[in-house]
């Protein structure tokens, strides 16, 4: 007699449960081997229109230009035509391969011909007989943002304007970044038009750091009444007990500004810390950048970083950004003692004491040519006349005959003896006589 047992619930399962695993290993093993050989990319040959791009591609690498990593040159214009010229000469220079440099510039609020400048200039460089200097894809942008604010120095920096100029510049940035950055692109470069000296190794002096967004400090020449030299950018800096204090006294809608009496924060910025003999490598973490030169991985973007055209952390644009980037946890940094320098723009108080000094340099001219008028009339009143007597005494003494004449001598001896007074009298008269 044969005993039989069914089967316990824990055999029934066990079968599917060796399958499962022995499938998903497979698919493991299968997985590791592409990974070894090479990630996986999607055939779309047959699918007319469809691109694929993997964006690991993209990540930005700290050797990018040996990677063939791909840089977004983003550049506002406005009322820029002056500048093109000295512009496009460091655009020349750059060291990073051109081929792999994209440039994508937004003409906005232009009252000069900053369009037909920017063509003309594109046009040279993109035409020169050496290849190498030609850049790779070229968009130009125009798009007015209703920027009714000055360009001179004293309109730009005025503390009235700093708020909605600020919000004004956020849009026109955000609307740049977002409609040119690319999959391809690896890196996202900001610079302003207006820089006179940077160095031709600029991304690369930046991008060898691998952090998420890097500026450089940025100084400006001065003449010598003014000191020869100064701090541009104060928008680079940390935060501070006093900055977050003021920052909860003010309104939602306010914007801080550095630079300011009317807002005193005591951070520590980025400008004032450079020392000319100091390294160029030291690394300074900043919570607010500002905007003359950026370095910003493209990922920084993608993940939903910009340029908030409005009050965050009571900050706007590039000062919000950095903000923004410290919020979502990128890395931002500054490099205190590394260098470009930004033009110099006289402010309304120059230009005043430049018309007063041209004026002072008139007047000193005029005082000069009088003194020495004055001098030469006083001394021809006072000429010795000496020399003109000997010419004037022979032309007298010229016919004077002097053969009869007879030599007189004069016995002048005793002429000053005074004789002996009688004595009680002062002179021989008595009155009473």
């Amino acid at each position: 007699m044969t005993n039989f047992s069914p089967k316990s619930r824990s055999n029934l399962w066990r079968g599917p449960v060796y399958l499962s695993l022995l499938s998903l290993g497979a698919l493991l093993f299968f997985i590791y081997q592409k990974l070894a050989s090479g990630r996986y990319t999607p055939n779309f040959a047959a699918h007319e229109g469809v691109e694929f791009y993997d964006l690991l591609d993209s990540v930005g690498s700290d050797d990018g230009w040996q990677r063939e990593e791909r840089v977004l040159f983003c550049v506002p214009l406005r009322d820029a035509e002056a500048h093109l010229s000295m512009f496009f000469g460091h655009m020349r220079n750059l060291t990073y391969p051109h081929h792999l440099i994209d440039l994508a510039f937004l003409v906005s609020d232009s009252s000069d011909d900053t369009m037909g400048a920017l063509k003309r200039n594109l046009q040279a460089v993109q035409t020169d007989k050496d290849s190498r200097l030609h850049f790779g894809e070229i968009e130009i942008f125009e798009k007015d943002f209703g920027q009714s604010i000055g360009q001179g120095f004293s309109d730009r920096h005025g503390f009235a304007a700093q708020g909605p100029r600020r919000k004004l510049m956020a849009r026109a940035r955000n609307w740049l970044w977002s409609v040119s950055v690319k999959p391809q692109h690896s890196w996202v470069y900001w610079r302003d038009i207006d820089v006179e000296t940077v160095p031709p190794t600029v991304l690369e002096d930046l991008m060898h750091h691998g952090k998420d967004v890097i500026v450089p400090n940025v100084w400006r020449p001065l003449p010598d009444w003014l000191g020869n030299q100064q701090p541009y950018d104060l928008n680079s800096w940390q935060e501070s007990d006093g900055g977050l204090a003021l920052a909860n006294t003010l309104d939602e809608d306010a914007v801080i500004v550095e630079g300011y009496v009317e807002y005193a924060t005591w951070r520590p910025h980025l400008a004032y810390l450079r020392d000319p003999y100091g390294d160029p490598e030291v690394e300074m973490e900043l919570d607010g950048i500002g905007g003359v030169s950026i370095l910003a991985r493209a990922a920084v973007f993608r993940s939903g970083s910009h340029f908030p055209a409005f009050s965050f952390e009571k900050h706007a644009e590039t000062e919000a950004f950095g903000k923004m980037c410290k919020r979502m946890g990128f890395s931002v940094i500054g490099l205190p003692h590394y260098v470009i320098w930004h033009i110099y723009e006289p402010s309304s108080d120059d230009l005043k004491h430049m018309e007063w000094m041209a004026q002072e340099e008139v007047r000193q001219e005029e005082e000069k040519k009088s003194k020495e008028l004055y001098a030469k009339v006083w001394g021809s009143g006072f000429e010795d006349a000496k020399d003109e007597w000997e010419k004037e005494k022979n032309k007298i003494l010229r016919n004077a005959d002097f053969a009869d004449r007879k030599k007189i001598v004069v016995d002048w001896s005793g002429a000053d003896d005074f004789p002996e007074q009688p004595p009680g009298k002062l002179a021989g008269f008595d009155p009473k006589a």
